[in-house]
C-alpha cells in the first residue's frame, strides 16, 4: 500500500484555509482528507476538528458508511462544552435534512425527530454560550422553520414502531 506523506506543522494554517475552501467548493472529501492530515500531527487542533465535523455532515445522505458515528466521536474531542452541544445539534439537523431526501414512507417522522433532537442540543448550547454568541438561537429558529416548511410532525404511536427507525 502507498504511504501517506506527513504534513509539516508550519503548513497547518494554510492547510486549514484549504480545508475551508474545499468545503465551500462542495468537495467535503477533500476537506476531510486535509483535516485528517492536520490531525495526524496536531490531534487537538480544534479548528481542524470543527471543519472535519462539517465536512462529514456535508456527506450525509451519500453512500459513505459510519459518517454519523464518526462525526459524533469527533464532537467528543472538542474542548468546549458549548461547541460539543452546538455541533451535536448541527449533526442532528443535517441528519434531518438528509432524511428528507430519502424516499421511504416515514422520512417526515424521522426528519422531525432529528430536528427536535437538534433543537434540544441548541437549547443546551444557548444556556452555556458566550454572551455575544447567538448561533444556537439562529440554528434553533432554522429548525423551527424547517419543521414548518416541510410539515414535519412526530410519528403516531402505531404498532410499536420507533420514530427513528426507517421502515
Amino acid at each position: 500500500m502507498l504511504q501517506l506523506k506527513p504534513l509539516s506543522k508550519e503548513s497547518i494554517p494554510k492547510a486549514l484555509t484549504r480545508a475551508k475552501h474545499y468545503r465551500l467548493l462542495n468537495e467535503p472529501r477533500q476537506a476531510e482528507s486535509i483535516c485528517k492530515d492536520i490531525l495526524s500531527i496536531d490531534p487537538e487542533n480544534q479548528l481542524a476538528i470543527l471543519i472535519f465535523i462539517l465536512a462529514i455532515t456535508d456527506q450525509f445522505g451519500s453512500e459513505k458508511k459510519n459518517l454519523t458515528r464518526q462525526a459524533k466521536d469527533l464532537c467528543k474531542r472538542l474542548s468546549s462544552d458549548y461547541e460539543q452541544e452546538y455541533y451535536r445539534g448541527i449533526i442532528e439537523e443535517r441528519l434531518g435534512k438528509a432524511a428528507l431526501k430519502r424516499s421511504s414512507p416515514r422520512v417526515k417522522y424521522i426528519a422531525y425527530e432529528h430536528y427536535r433532537l437538534a433543537m434540544d442540543y441548541y437549547t443546551t448550547a444557548e444556556k452555556i454560550s458566550p454572551k455575544d454568541n447567538q448561533d444556537a438561537v439562529l440554528r434553533w429558529n432554522a429548525c423551527v422553520r424547517g419543521i414548518d416548511e416541510f410539515n414535519l410532525t412526530p410519528a403516531k404511536e402505531d404498532r410499536g414502531r420507533q420514530p427513528l427507525l426507517d421502515v
